[in-house]
């Protein structure tokens, strides 16, 4: 209980470039990990957690890297002034990817963690990703801080920031600190709760001077320390009475922690930090922060499963002593066996345990148990509740629920949401020898990110691979040819249309065969309509069916058998056979015969009464839309726009930053934006930037619709 107090499982998540594997590297030196600072991009060893060659390469983080830190708080490092000491806490920290194409890494790890680091870019603010970054901490309830990095670059304002924060993403977000100085001349931070200045001294930093705050700055501090206090006075009654009587002199340091622990812990209150990683500024008071304020495995929320023999959600108790209850989160195979990420809700896991897979429901062993510092690993023999260790050599697949207890093979671990992919490429190779390693590379692919898809046509025997856009299966791509000496040759994108109805549609089918032998009889009637999204259970439900016999005119043993029926149908459309979305079933009458009906029957029944109510549903094809966000000087602001207009993009709004640069948003059709990377380049000489992410899918235009259907037709034909 004392180790479990003590530890925090957090994630560091942003927009890309915002600096998170940079402030991961600086956590690490300030917390004796490592003794030299390397950088994520130009000469040396690179960082740290960016471990793959690839990764190296481009500068970009592609996998989600865990290490385990220990800060002893500022007092015990040595700091005069600073609070906080004897506080000796383990930080279990993941470092996520901030390109959207690995989206499903910062899921994963958003699942399993109890608190996050939200980094955003003092100059930029709150980017698209930030977006979808924070509505993934908003999905698994994670409080989180705000660290505001690269307050040493041109346009710098942790107020705009702040505003940002409060505007775009709806965060109570409340200034903690305000700069000494600005973009170059950035030496450090004033502290509100203490008004105490913090410089960051020595060559990386690691001298950290506490002095009273600079006189030109006291006012600006005590105005911005009210502001704070006002804040925090809605979560602590005592403090609001004395801000609302105007005796901020009488309010403690430890009313003020307690009311930010209050704040953050319930998803209230991002308390936001400042900094800049990169130059060694204000890392230390951010680790104080995480310290104090986000949760412990015992003060966060409690973890729930399901038990699907009543099919209620119960809580995990973060106990060592109870029965083993751990998840494993995420998977990489490697040359000595699979190395499976496990985050334990309850209990203790021990090397050489024998545990339940509740999703196989068989036995496996425990062999070597390791702690994970990026690609180093340490071996441990035990592990308990509240702790994110890794296991190797153990078969399973990723979201798989491990229990230590046989009664308990009933019950899992809630499971995260992973998006559908959004585009497909095709790929072959020259020989047989390579076709063997191909499919070895891409079978480990699978295991590992629950995103990446593989499909093989049995006809033309083309292996088909699908993802979350261009730049992830490329990086796919250059793993088969780097790890598994396979030269791919690609097929041009495929997009992932869906098909849809856009009415309701009544049904009435007979199934019916009676001639000698034993006969088949099922009568179905309803009706379907198209499955709004206030409607869903989930975000990503896609098919809804809804029971509604009455007086047993089918009986309750062939309902399971018509809800598969009508299922069936959803995987392809009437017009081009693409998967169906987002349709509602109405079972509301039929008949059945004492001897003739059948689970198959009613099955066969249920997928024509589908097909016929399609048809008379208006059928639509549906094709994705990109959320585009691209970044360009002024000067090419107009051909930018022009360009993404001639995609059949649509412009959501523009704005200007510190800088000068204007950022553009669009919604563009996926199909429209294949090699934009590179027009975009050309068009503006390589000065612009973009990202791309899944927005929603939207009705194609007819024309576009009539081409699709035509190559599609002509696809499946030679393929037939």
């Amino acid at each position: 209980m004392k180790l479990m107090a003590k530890t925090r499982n957090i994630g560091i998540s942003a927009h890309i470039d915002s600096g998170k594997t940079t402030l991961t590297e600086r956590i690490l030196y300030y917390c004796d990990m490592i003794h030299k600072i390397e950088d994520v991009r130009g000469g040396g060893a690179g960082a740290k957690m960016d471990h793959m060659e690839l990764e190296k390469e481009k500068g970009i983080t592609i996998t989600s890297a865990a290490t385990t830190v220990h800060w002893k708080g500022s007092q015990d490092k040595g700091i005069e002034g600073a609070e906080g000491g004897g506080k000796d806490i383990r930080v279990n920290i993941i470092d996520t990817p901030g390109h959207v194409d690995f989206t499903v890494e910062v899921e994963r790890s958003l699942r399993v963690l109890d608190g996050a680091v939200l980094v955003l870019c003092s100059v930029a603010g709150v980017q698209s990703q930030s977006i979808t970054v924070d509505r993934q901490m908003r999905r698994y309830h994670v409080p989180r801080v705000c660290f505001l990095n690269k307050m040493d670059r041109m346009g710098a304002n942790p107020w705009n920031g702040v505003k940002a924060l409060k505007e775009k993403l709806k965060h109570n977000a409340v200034l903690m600190q305000i700069p000494i100085g600005a973009e170059e001349n950035f030496e450090g931070v004033v502290d509100l709760i203490t008004l105490k200045a913090w410089y960051f001294d020595g060559s990386n930093g690691e001298k950290v001077r506490i002095e009273e705050c600079p006189a030109e700055l006291l006012e600006k501090a005590q105005e911005e320390r009210e502001a704070m206090l006002e804040a925090l006075a809605d979560f602590d009654d005592d403090l609001m009475e004395k801000a609302m009587e105007g005796e901020f002199d009488k309010i403690t340091d430890d009313q003020i922690h307690n009311a930010i622990t209050v704040g953050v812990r319930s998803l209230k209150l991002t308390p936001v930090y400042m900094g800049s990683a990169f130059k060694n500024k204000g890392v230390q008071p951010l680790l104080d922060a995480v310290s104090r304020y986000l949760p412990s495995p015992l003060t966060c929320d409690k973890p729930k499963a399901i038990d699907s023999n009543n099919n209620k959600t119960l809580d995990l108790i973060p106990d060592s002593d109870k029965d083993l209850v751990a998840m494993a989160f995420k998977i990489t195979d490697e040359q000595f066996g699979q190395l499976t990420y496990t985050r334990i809700y309850q209990g203790t896991l021990k090397k050489g345990d024998q545990i339940f897979n509740t999703r196989t429901k068989k036995k496996v062993r425990v062999g070597r148990l390791v702690r994970m510092n990026s690609n180093d690993r340490e071996n441990i023999d035990s592990a308990g509740s509240g702790d994110i260790v890794a296991i190797i050599g153990m078969d399973c697949a990723s979201g798989d629920t491990f229990v230590g207890n046989s009664d308990l093979t009933h019950i899992s671990c809630e499971g995260m949401h992973v998006p559908i992919p959004v585009i497909e490429l095709s790929i072959s190779v020259k020989d047989k020898d390579a076709q063997a390693r191909m499919s070895k590379g891409l079978q480990r692919f699978l295991k590992e990110d629950p995103t990446f898809h593989v499909y093989t046509d049995e006809e033309s025997g083309e292996t088909r691979i699908a993802g979350m856009g261009e730049l992830h299966l490329e990086i796919y791509i250059e793993r088969l040819n780097r790890e598994y000496n396979c030269e791919v040759i690609v097929g041009p994108p495929q997009v992932n249309y869906r098909e849809t109805i856009n009415t309701e549609a009544s049904y009435d089918y007979l199934h019916k065969k009676q001639t000698g032998g034993s006969g088949q009889f099922g009568q179905v009637i309803g009706r379907i309509k198209p499955l709004l999204d206030e409607e869903k259970d989930t975000e990503d439900q896609v098919f809804k069916f809804h029971n509604q016999i009455k007086g047993g005119s089918i009986p309750s043993e062939f309902i399971g058998a018509c809800e598969k029926g009508f299922n069936d149908v959803m995987e392809k459309g009437p017009l081009a056979a693409f998967p169906l979305i987002n349709v509602e079933v109405f079972l509301e009458d039929g008949k059945y015969h004492d001897v003739d009906s059948s689970d198959m029957a009613f099955r066969i029944a249920s997928r024509q009464a589908m097909r016929q109510a399609i048809g008379k549903a208006a059928p639509v094809l549906l094709e994705p839309l990109m959320k585009v966000e691209a970044t360009t000087p002024d000067e090419y602001q107009g051909g930018v726009i022009g360009d993404l207009s001639s995609r059949r993009g649509i412009i959501m709004g523009s704005e200007t930053d510190p800088n000068g640069e204007v950022i553009i948003n669009a919604e563009v059709p996926l199909s429209e934006m294949f090699g934009y990377s590179t027009d975009l380049r050309s068009l503006t000489s390589g000065k612009a930037s973009y990202t791309m992410e899944f927005s929603r899918y939207a009705e194609c235009p007819p024309s576009i619709s009539e081409k699709v259907k035509k190559e599609r037709a002509e696809k499946l034909a030679k393929e037939d």
